[in-house]
Parts: C-alpha cells; structure tokens; sequence
C-alpha cells in the first residue's frame, strides 16, 4: 500500500531532519564516508514504506532512529521531542501561567498534593487532599498528568472553573480561580534549626536559583544565623552558572570553581570565583546523596577541594558530563554532550556508563555506597584538597563524613508507593482541624507514639494495602516523621512539609554535630 501524499511529505522532511542534524554536527567533513552511511539510512527508510505490511509512522520511525543513534554516544545525549519542550524550558526558566498546584491523578482522579506559595490555587483556598471532579463543567475521571495540565494551564487572567471534593464536605463544589503567573521555586525550605544553625534546601538549579539562594541567606542571616546546612541531596542538576554564583559566596577571589574540556575548542571553559564573598567565613556543611547530580556535584566538589565546607552523606551520582542544546526546526531539540566537567583539584566526576544506562542509573542508588570504604576506592584516581586531604575522582562525590539514610522496610516502601502517608495524613488533618492553627506548636500536638503503627496498618488495608506490622515498627522514627510531615503540608503547603522532615531528619540531626570540622578545615571559627 503506498504512502499517502501528506504522510509521504512528512516523512521526507523528517528524513531530512536527520541529514540537517548531522550537518549541523559536522559530520561530513569526518572520516568514514558519513554521508555514505546517510544514504544506507534512507535506503532503509524507503524499504520500510514500501514494504512493510502496515502503513508506517513516519515521525515514530525518525524519533527512534534519532533515539537510537543518540543511545550509542552516552546516558544524558538526548532527544527532546517537541510535545516535551515547553514543558522542560518552564521547569528551568522558573515560571509558568496558570492556577499553581502540585498533583497526581490517583484513582483516575487529580488529587492536590498542595498549592504552591501564593499562588491562585493558594489564595482560592485549595488544600492538600482536594480531589478536582470535574473542570469547566467536566467530569476529570480518567484524566491523564498531560490533560490536567493542558486544562489548568493558560494565560495570566483568564478564568477556569474547578469542582472539588474535599473530606468532610457532603457535597462537591465549584471554586473559580483566575490564571496567573506561577513561579517555580528552587530553594524548598529555609529556616533555623537553632540559635545559630541555618538550614537551606535546594531542589535544583534553574534560572532563579542563585537569587531565592541570597533572598534565603539574608532572610537567616537575619534571624542570627551562624553557620548553615546546605542540603543539596536528590538535587538533579540544572544550570551551571547558578551552582558557579553560589559556589562564588563562599570562596574568596580568585579560585578557578569548575572547567570543562572537550573536542571543539568552545566547549573548553574555566569558572573563577569573584572578589564579591560576603559569606566567606560561615561554616557550611553540605548534604549529599546518591541522587545528587551535576551540578549539585559541582557545587560539592568544589567546597570540598577548596576545604571550604565538610560535605557530609552519600556518595553522589556521578554525572560529570556537559551538554549544548540544538533546536531542531520542528519545535524538537537535541542534547549533546560537547565536554565533561572538572572540579579545581582536576577530578571528573562521571561514572562509568559502559555496561548500558539501566545499569548506569541503578548503580548510583546502590545500597553499598561505592565510595565507603578504603577498598572500594582503592582503584579510584586519588586527588588531593587545598589542604592536602585526599579525595577521589571516577565515581561522584565521595563524603568527608559517611552518613547512611535509614534503610527502610518492604512495608514502608509500600506505604510511600500507595501513597498511603498521604491519604492518612488529609484524614487526620481533616478530623483535628486545630493543628492547623499554629505551625510554631504543631510538633508537640502532634507527637506521634507507636501506637501510630497500628492505624497505618488498618488504614493501608482500607486502600487495600497489606502491610506486616513488625516492619513499620522497625522504621518507627521514619514512619513518625512522615505522618506528622505529610499533616503539615495539609495545613501549609509544601515548605512546611520540607521543614518537618529536615528537623526529624537522621542525617540532618548527626550533620550538625561536625561544624567543629567544617570549621576547622576551612580555617574558621565555629559558633555554637
């Protein structure tokens, strides 16, 4: 069966696509006759739609033949197709249109994890636990993550009407919310965690984060902060420039923070630090683990090889690689890595990735952490700090100070996967709505005894959900603090639920006890 015209047009120019992308790359003037192997994949293409016994996709065939030829370089060279392009630029570019809530379809229904800050969802009163029902009259049974966004997102001013189901109401009812402007932000908490001692979240690096970094030191700055935990753990990565402008507030003038090296002389590129260091003698410890990537990792290892903070954790991910984005003319992208990334004393930070990308992500998030031990850095590049102190290159971000995250129960894992925390908490918020009056006592209300464990396993079994009791009474502490964390995100959003589970956090907690040695490394005076 032969191609239809329209379809037949379209397949041509994304044939072409792929020829204009290996121009754009240069690989024609590379040896090996790539434009022969050009012609091979047309000639592939042309079988395929003459011959196949079902009419082709064309735009499916292109997309997995550009995935595939990407899949050959390395995990983070990547294709973005168009659908997904807005969506990525709004998550970097640190803001979007529209009514500003965080959620998930469960049960084929939107539920509301929470609004975010000041946003029309927040002033229009929406809780965490809502259930949106139907919008614009609608019913929302069935909907897809795309269609929620597709309906609540528009632009700054107009109307959209939502019908919510909320615990403790008889009936749904309807709430209008007028569009705006929603900024998307990267410091998730900031507060005191004593007298002296700031603590600080970053989520990611994107546009803002520089910015809300300083608004965040100041505001604790304020509030007599001495010395600061900056928690940099599951941080994915993002600009680099922004990891470079917070690394700048704490080294003096003069130290080269990261470089990058690769084939093409643009790619090869130094970062100094400034004169501008109003926070050079604040002892900083900062937070890592498995998940932390990029440029969280950039920001790590050059605190680290500077000996300008004690970094503290598990190790990192290991992504030491940088890519350059080519918009394509179809509304599509691709990512290519063009360099890899150094820290100061010269250590690439990258994983092996030769045993393929399943085993690539599964080994950053191994319960042995690969940096624990003497022996399993015997075979790791060995570098050393400003100080002398030795650090390791090859495998992420090894931490000064080893500090494991709770290993948690099959059943709490089950928990977590069900969502189960997250339903309990709205029902408890729902029946005890006095908690919500006073964040400042809300812990000492809410102090959660064993007994917590029984109703969680009856209430997972309501969902379904069998548990064994004698697990979650061995991840009591976790299990408590999750409770008590998901409540407070009811009342106050998402920053609150941040905050309570920094302040019950086990690593946050044996964290504080070294600014001694933070101190000391980096040649300052601690403050208790």
């Amino acid at each position: 069966m032969k191609m239809p015209p329209t379809k037949y047009f379209r397949f041509l120019v994304a044939a072409i696509l792929v020829i204009a992308l290996a121009v754009k790359l240069d690989l024609f003037a590379t040896a090996g006759g790539v434009y022969d192997q050009i012609q091979r994949f047309l000639e592939v293409l042309r079988a395929v739609n003459k011959l196949y016994v079902e009419e082709v996709d064309s735009d499916a065939l292109i997309d997995g033949a550009i995935d595939g030829m990407l899949e050959k370089l390395d995990p983070h060279s990547i294709y973005i197709p168009k659908e997904r392009m807005k969506e990525i630029t709004e998550r970097f570019e640190g803001e979007f249109e529209g009514i500003g809530i965080e959620f998930i379809v469960q049960d084929k229904v939107p539920l509301v994890i929470s609004p975010i800050a000041d946003s029309p969802a927040e002033r229009a009163g929406l809780r965490s636990g809502d259930r949106i029902v139907k919008i614009e009259g609608v019913s929302t049974y069935g909907i897809t993550d795309q269609g929620v966004r597709e309906k609540l997102l528009g632009r700054k001013g107009t109307k959209v009407t939502i019908e919510i189901q909320r615990r403790g109401f008889d009936e749904p009812f309807a709430v209008n919310i007028i569009r705006d402007r929603i900024p998307v932000y990267s410091v998730t908490t900031a507060f005191m965690l004593d007298e002296s001692a700031g603590y600080i979240r970053v989520g990611r690096f994107a546009k803002t984060t520089n910015e809300e970094f300083e608004t965040a030191l100041t505001l604790l700055e304020s509030q007599g902060m001495k010395r600061l935990i900056l928690d940099l753990r599951n941080n994915s990565g993002g600009y680099l420039d922004q990891a470079v402008e917070m690394v700048d507030a704490f080294l003096e003038d003069g130290k080269r923070i990261v470089f990058t090296r690769g084939r093409i002389p643009s790619a090869n590129e130094d970062y100094y630090s400034t004169s501008d260091t109003p926070y050079r003698n604040l002892p900083l410890i900062v937070l890592v683990y498995h998940g932390s990537a990029s440029a969280s990792e950039i920001m790590a290892g050059a605190m680290q090889d500077w000996d300008r903070a004690l970094i503290v954790g598990e190790t990192s991910f290991g992504k030491g690689l940088v890519q350059h984005q080519i918009g394509l003319k179809d509304g599509s992208a691709v990512r290519i890595t063009v360099a890899r990334y150094y820290t100061p004393s010269g250590r690439l930070i990258q994983r092996s990735y030769e045993n393929g990308l399943s085993e690539y992500i599964a080994g950053a998030y191994d319960d042995d952490d690969p940096n624990a031990d003497a022996d399993s850095v015997a075979g790791k590049p060995v570098f050393t700090t400003n100080s002398g102190r030795n650090v390791y290159g090859g495998g992420g971000i090894t931490p000064d100070i080893q500090v494991k995250s709770p290993d948690l129960s099959a059943a709490t894992i089950k928990l977590i996967q069900g969502r189960v925390f997250f339903q309990y908490a709205a029902d408890y918020a729902a029946s005890h709505p006095r908690l919500g009056e006073d964040i400042a006592t809300f812990k000492d209300k809410v102090a959660f005894d064993a007994a917590i464990v029984d109703e969680l396993v009856a209430f997972a079994s309501s969902m379904k959900i069998e548990v064994q009791r004698n697990e979650l009474e061995n991840d009591l502490a976790f299990v408590k603090r999750r409770a008590m964390s998901q409540i407070a995100r009811h009342f106050w959003g998402s920053k609150a639920y941040h905050r309570i589970e920094a302040q019950e956090d086990s690593q946050v907690a044996e964290a504080l006890k070294y600014f001694d040695k933070a101190a000391r490394i980096a040649d300052l005076d601690v403050v208790r």
